[in-house]
């Protein structure tokens, strides 16, 4: 087998290359519309005063899962500003989430399509084990190799890299969803779209949010990586850290990303569990509310 090689790599490069060269205007449009989407966030989480936003977040880990939730988030965050690691934290958070709301909006449907049709979910089972195997690292490549450095490339990797479990658990939470239920719906002249609205996408929300949860997670992992890449945030002192064995710098910055991981974690499965959401001040109120007339 000496001199025998199959030269995939070429192929590929070869391949990125034409895409660059004849899909500039494209990359352009994306690279100006992320950015702006990540720096105008960014701008956004940074215009309050820290305090304030803490007691906003605070706030919404109090609504959504419990009172505990919202202490924790106080003295969490308030860490992060004694740490001065406010402002490249926010700007992770920004990246994280511009990067999960785009991931979210093409998983979701990709999954809805792979629950009503086996030929799209055989198709899409090697893409997704391809992009969930494939090592974090290298989607920088390509995506550097279009946007050169700084956040975009950061935004892209941590798109793809995110995407498959919202894929797959929302196929998953679909195709769980009981027949009986979904038969009584076209019994009743339920169209398609009715039933998925009305049947599907409520039975299986609690699925479809732990995959949203998941992807969450993957972007604020992918989110450090990107941090090679030039991407401001806490993923980029991480990096100046280990070239320069600046451990107090990089644990600092890794408790950053620990308490971001533990609010977006608790937030999100409070939104798809309600065992999670008993203690929430929604609950609360829901509960007093139903009481008086429960009296009467």
């Amino acid at each position: 087998m000496e001199g025998f090689r199959i030269p995939v790599g070429e192929w590929v490069s070869n391949g990125l290359d034409w895409i660059k060269d004849n899909a500039e205007g494209l990359l352009d449009a994306v690279d100006t519309g992320l950015e702006g989407a990540v720096d105008g966030l960014t701008a956004v989480l940074l215009a309050p005063p820290a305090l304030a936003l803490i007691a906003v977040l605070a706030l919404i880990g109090w609504l959504l899962r419990s009172w505990k939730l919202a202490v924790g988030t106080v003295l969490s965050f308030l860490l992060v500003v004694a740490m001065d690691m406010w402002e490249p934290a926010m700007q992770t958070l920004a990246l994280v989430l511009i990067a999960t709301v785009i991931a979210v909006v093409v998983a979701v449907p990709l999954g809805i399509l792979a629950a009503r049709s086996d030929a799209v979910s055989a198709a899409l089972r090697p893409v997704l084990d391809f992009m969930q195997t494939m090592p974090a690292f290298v989607y920088l490549i390509p995506t550097v190799l279009f946007f050169s450095i700084g956040v975009v490339p950061g935004v892209v990797s941590t798109i793809i890299f995110s995407l498959p479990p919202g894929v797959r658990l929302t196929e998953l939470g679909i195709r769980g969803v009981d027949r009986e239920k979904v038969e009584a719906g076209h019994a009743f002249g339920a169209t398609n779209g009715q039933i998925l609205r009305g049947i599907q996408l409520p039975l299986a929300s609690r699925t479809i949010m732990t995959g949203i949860n998941q992807v969450i997670m993957l972007a604020l992992s992918m989110a450090v990586v990107a941090g090679i890449a030039g991407a401001d945030g806490l993923g980029k002192i991480v990096v100046a850290s280990i070239s320069t064995l600046n451990v107090a710098q990089g644990v600092e910055a890794g408790l950053g990303v620990v308490v971001l991981a533990i609010f977006l974690d608790r937030v999100t499965s409070a939104l798809g569990s309600r065992e999670d959401s008993r203690g929430s001040l929604l609950a609360v109120l829901s509960a007093r509310r139903r009481t008086p007339a429960v009296a009467s």
